[in-house]
């Protein structure tokens, strides 16, 4: 049986933004591993950067949802954040505000990030655009490793 890295890859762009998403989200997942497929396979590079960034961003501010439906059962339940997690990120959040969005990218903490900033009501359109900035540059820069090997 494939795996579910290998047959998003199948897709294209459609398949990164998946992956992103998955990879945003609080589900573990890594877009990593499609990006670097589709790469070699010589996939477009703007459409996938472009795909993975939105997927990314979706699955970030699905969890900015679920910390901004305040309930801390449900986040350590849903979301998959244990108390002592969570007050990391609101830790982070309360000290940047909603700029601690441009850390979403960093794996683990980002998750726990977004999810604060959704707990802590950060300004959802500055939560937006920090988290977007992040996670563009981190594909371009993984784009650009690639192309320099």
């Amino acid at each position: 049986m494939e795996t579910l890295a290998g047959i998003l890859t199948q897709y294209g762009p459609w398949g990164m933004f998946v992956s992103a998403f998955l990879a945003g989200s609080v589900l573990p997942f890594s877009s990593e591993v499609v990006m670097l497929a589709l790469l070699e396979a010589g996939t477009d590079v703007q459409a996938l950067v472009w795909s993975a960034t939105a997927g990314n961003v979706l699955g970030g501010m699905l969890n900015y949802g679920i910390g901004r439906l305040g309930r801390e059962e449900w986040i350590a339940r849903y979301a998959r954040v244990s108390p002592e997690k969570l007050e990391r990120g609101k830790r982070w959040v309360r000290r940047y505000g909603a700029w601690a969005g441009l850390l979403a990218w960093v794996p683990l903490l980002g998750s726990l990030v977004t999810v604060a900033l959704g707990y802590l009501r950060a300004n959802p359109w500055l939560s937006l655009l920090a988290v977007a900035a992040g996670k563009f540059l981190r594909y371009l820069l993984l784009v650009r490793a690639f192309l320099s090997v």
